[in-house]
């Protein structure tokens, strides 16, 4: 059984104002105000994250299947470490340099992909997702982004050293990323601090997929079971329409025959 629409509804009420704070809080960098943010490991997760709520919004409101979850697990994972990195870690952004949408000018865009986001998607992790759907395997198949996106990071402050999106058109977005002030040694450390982070942080989410409960009362999605045997009840009907058609086939290939017969002994009949 689907979840009740009520339920549903909320879901996708919900995931489309996440997608909204994920989409507006990166709007300088998609209209190209600002590309160089693109560097950001936060715009990056956060557009990909409106994205795929988009999709499971669509998905809630209509009953269907929802992201899969080794994309969503990972957007997950990602948005989380951007809040606690951000809240943790990366200094407080001076209030002088933030910006406002006009129709909404009491959140920075900056709280939106620090705060506002990474919140919501553990909210709807807990709440709105169906559970047990996590393999252990994702947890270290969820490590190959840090390393490209560390990679994209290098190679673009080699050919573009002064593209920012820093002050002074610093083209690291990060202290622990800044390889002319941490050197190579630093960077190799920061490296192993980070991805070993992001493994057990995969592990843990993991395992609080694991520990709670398949479905809540507001899980937002027709349970995948019932989707795949949806779907195996559509194949098995398709193949018995294809077989009674066969023997409906048949029989009208029996009876032309049967007719034909009888249309020759008649024939031979009146001949003589």
């Amino acid at each position: 059984m689907k979840p009740a629409a009520p339920s549903r509804y909320v879901a996708g009420v919900y995931r489309l104002v996440l997608a909204f704070f994920c989409i507006a809080g990166t709007s300088e960098t998609w209209t190209f105000r600002k590309p160089a943010n693109f560097v950001y490991f936060t715009h990056q997760t956060n557009m990909l994250l409106g994205i795929v709520m988009l999709w499971a919004a669509i998905a809630s409101f209509r009953g269907t299947k929802q992201p899969p979850a080794w994309l969503k697990g990972m957007l997950t994972l990602n948005i989380l470490i951007t809040g606690l990195v951000a809240g943790l870690i990366l200094p407080p952004s001076d209030p002088s340099t933030f910006v406002y949408l006009p129709f909404l000018p009491g959140i920075p865009l900056v709280r939106m992909v620090h705060v506002i986001a990474p919140i919501m998607a553990g909210i709807d992790f807990l709440v709105f997702d169906e559970h047990r759907r996590y393999k252990w395997s994702y947890a270290f198949w969820w490590l190959l982004y840090f390393p490209i996106y560390l990679a994209f990071v290098l190679i673009r402050a080699q050919i573009w050293p002064h593209s920012g999106p820093e002050a002074g058109s610093n083209p690291y977005p990060y202290p622990f990323v800044n390889l002319p002030q941490i050197g190579w040694a630093g960077l190799g450390k920061n490296i192993v601090i980070y991805m070993s982070a992001f493994c057990l942080a995969g592990l843990l989410l993991c395992l609080i997929d694991h520990l709670l409960p398949r479905y809540t009362p507001l899980t937002g999605c027709a349970p995948s079971d019932e989707l795949h045997g949806a779907g195996l009840q559509s194949d098995e009907q398709q193949g018995n329409g294809r077989g009674e058609k066969a023997a409906e086939d048949s029989r009208d290939s029996h009876a032309a025959q049967s007719s034909t017969a009888q249309s020759s002994t008649a024939q031979s009949s009146n001949r003589r």
